[in-house]
């Protein structure tokens, strides 16, 4: 068992800010050593048992960032060591920000965030132009359920797709789910939430990151879509460290959702969650993860749209929460499309509790997914004439089995 230790350090004391297990920790704290509060945290944090690791390779995050300021004459004129001192600076520790992740005990040494971001982004040019990147990185995205959603979430993260995200899942991770989440056997009993948010910080420390650790329900959906009306959220680290960019921006975390992407089992969040979204003029999309079926809802240029296109009637929320076994299991066929299921899939229908333990998922139908909610997300966000509507992308049909390959020359009858 992993020894609960405690973590969410204020920068100026690196003293416990609440009694969050380390295990159970998600978010970063930012230093800034040119702030005296900054300066004071992080030399006690080096002197700590809690540093693990010192990752510091700024010089060449600030080559690259030069080399992508001008690929013709990165340093111009002057020789590689020259400049770098000029960008550095005569402190190069002090040059950007110091990231500490307290679940790893690593501590980064990274580029200031505007530089970061640049530099992090600028192999997507000119698929994503700088303009569209920023663009996007100023927009909000939820994510409700984190098996699937949270490769979804990740592959946003990673491409730029926003830059604030709020997650909600009440599940675990367990042994099973290892088949298709990216996590290791040390990370089990781990909150899907946190195991998502973690990912994502560490491949960019300045993301915005809210977690509601109980999923979505009746009391906090509101909240889940239009911001937090308290100091924090449910799953709200407050050690963000003084050097935080998000805390001088004039509370952007109260802003309401750009784009939600749906990916939970519970039939009454999914109708929920699309009542919400459409009466406050929110997007969604939804994966299914069987033969790569993607749901467009736009809500945004539609606001009298049919939930589910329809497929469900005038069905509410209301109506689902009192539905019984059958008629959950006859709502949801009506939300996938019982003709349209994989054989695999059909036959688990009738499975499912019996001889089989929960429906069946693959890894490479979760990244497929993730990657066709994503170029789907970032069109729908820089206003591309993208419509509602249901697409298919089954492998299956668009690599057909063929007739049997011949025997390689030579080998055994």
């Amino acid at each position: 068992m992993t020894t609960p230790l405690l973590t969410g350090l204020e920068p100026d004391l690196l003293a416990p800010s609440s009694p969050r297990p380390f295990d159970e920790s998600f978010r970063p704290v930012l230093l800034d050593i040119s702030r005296p509060a900054d300066a004071e945290a992080l030399a006690e944090l080096r002197e700590s048992d809690r540093l693990r690791e010192v990752h510091d390779r700024i010089d060449d995050q600030v080559e690259e960032l030069l080399r992508c300021l001008a690929p013709q004459d990165p340093f111009g004129s002057r020789s590689r060591c020259r400049a770098l001192a000029d960008t550095l600076g005569p402190r190069p520790d002090a040059y950007g920000r110091w990231a500490w992740y307290p679940w790893s005990g690593r501590l980064v040494h990274v580029l200031p965030e505007a530089e970061f971001r640049l530099v992090r982004t600028d192999r997507n040019r000119d698929k994503i132009t700088r303009e569209q990147q920023r663009s996007l990185l100023r927009r909000r995205i939820g994510v409700i359920g984190l098996s699937v959603g949270s490769s979804a979430a990740l592959t946003c993260a990673m491409e730029g797709v926003g830059g604030a995200f709020r997650l909600a899942d009440f599940d675990r991770l367990g042994l099973s789910n290892l088949n298709r989440l990216r996590a290791g056997v040390h990370e089990l009993g781990l909150e899907k939430s946190v195991l998502c948010a973690r990912r994502m910080y560490e491949l960019d420390p300045y993301l915005e990151i809210e977690i509601h650790r109980g999923g979505v329900d009746e009391e906090n959906i509101e909240e889940f879509f239009g911001g937090r009306n308290s100091g924090q959220d449910d799953g709200q680290d407050s050690g963000q460290g003084s050097g935080q960019g998000k805390g001088e921006e004039g509370g952007s975390q109260y802003r309401g959702l750009d784009l939600l992407i749906e990916e939970c089992d519970t039939p009454w969040v999914k109708v929920a969650a699309r009542e919400h979204a459409r009466s406050r003029g929110v997007p969604v999309l939804m994966d299914t993860n069987d033969r790569g079926l993607l749901d467009i809802e736009r809500f945004d240029l539609e606001p009298d749209r049919p939930l589910f296109h329809g497929r469900t009637g005038t069905t509410t929320a209301a109506d689902v929460e009192v539905m019984d076994q059958e008629e959950t299991i006859r709502f949801l066929l009506a939300v996938v499309g019982e003709q349209r299921l994989s054989p695999a899939m059909t036959d688990a229908l009738t499975r499912v509790g019996r001889t089989l333990s929960s429906w069946p998922q693959l890894a490479s139908g979760v990244m497929l997914g993730a990657a066709l909610v994503t170029d789907t997300a970032r069109r729908v966000l820089l206003g591309e004439p993208l419509g509602s509507g249901r697409h298919s992308i089954d492998f299956e049909a668009l690599v057909p089995a063929g007739a049997p390959l011949p025997a390689p020359q030579g080998a055994a009858l």
